[in-house]
């Protein structure tokens, strides 16, 4: 149905339906939850960090860092746990949104409410897009994305993986490169967008079971917070070169 790897098609094969079927209305209610969550939380860990308590907010980062990926996998796999699994993915990286945006605004006042008003700008301008027919899901763009969107998370394996040998990836200090390669994992963040409305919009087509409303929020709010933290470092690499 979809390449995002959040949206696995094999996840869909072989579904029976034995409650209720998910609706568009209904995925859209559960990712404004979702995001509600994030945003509770992210607010509980700027607050720890703004009172001085920034051992213990690395502690909640670090503890949200791990169980968030593991829950982001077991979701990916076990769509129909998503009605537990998604809710307690947005608690983790909402503590982990909150450390992570404090630490930038430290750094660079203001810049969290714009990296927010951009993320909220390209989720809007993408629905946008998707909803007149301009960007559509088609197998092409999705083989596309979905390489693009690989290539970029090995990319961050490699630089990850540098980091634990003492070789940190210093590509985003603020150069021209930096920016350009933060710009091109922006678009295709947003892009990812396309793929998260087609698989709600076909999922409420093909009335698959109402817990793929989870599961469609939970997609969502990965690549929200994706391309959230990608407009941050971004806006962070123009502004040390102000």
């Amino acid at each position: 149905m979809t390449s995002n790897p959040m949206l696995n098609p094999k996840v869909c094969e072989n579904v029976i339906l034995d409650s209720k079927p998910m609706t568009i209305q209904g995925a859209i209610n559960k990712t404004l939850i979702l995001l509600s969550i994030v945003v509770i939380c992210a607010y509980f860990t700027w607050d720890f960090c703004a009172k001085g308590f920034v051992d213990k907010a690395n502690l909640l980062v670090i503890t949200g860092t791990v169980a968030g990926l593991i829950l982001a996998i077991v979701t990916a796999i076990r769509p129909n746990v998503s009605k537990i699994t998604a809710p307690v993915y947005a608690i983790c990286e909402g503590l982990v949104v909150g450390a992570v945006s404090y630490a930038y605004n430290s750094l660079f006042n203001g810049i969290v409410i714009n990296a927010i008003g951009l993320t909220l700008l390209a989720l809007l301008t993408m629905l946008f897009l998707y909803k007149t027919g301009t960007l559509r899901a088609t197998p092409v763009f999705r083989q596309v994305v979905f390489i693009a969107t690989i290539a970029i998370a090995i990319f961050y394996l490699a630089g990850f993986i540098g980091a634990l040998l003492g070789h940190p990836m210093t590509i985003f200090n603020g150069g021209m490169v930096g920016i350009v390669v933060s710009v091109v994992i922006c678009v295709i963040a947003a892009l990812n967008f396309v793929l998260d409305f087609d698989f709600i919009e076909q999922g409420a087509n093909r009335n698959l079971p109402d817990f793929f409303e989870w599961y469609g929020g939970f997609s969502l709010l990965v690549t929200v917070i994706w391309l959230y933290f990608e407009i941050l470092r971004l806006l962070a690499q123009l502004n040390s070169r102000d």
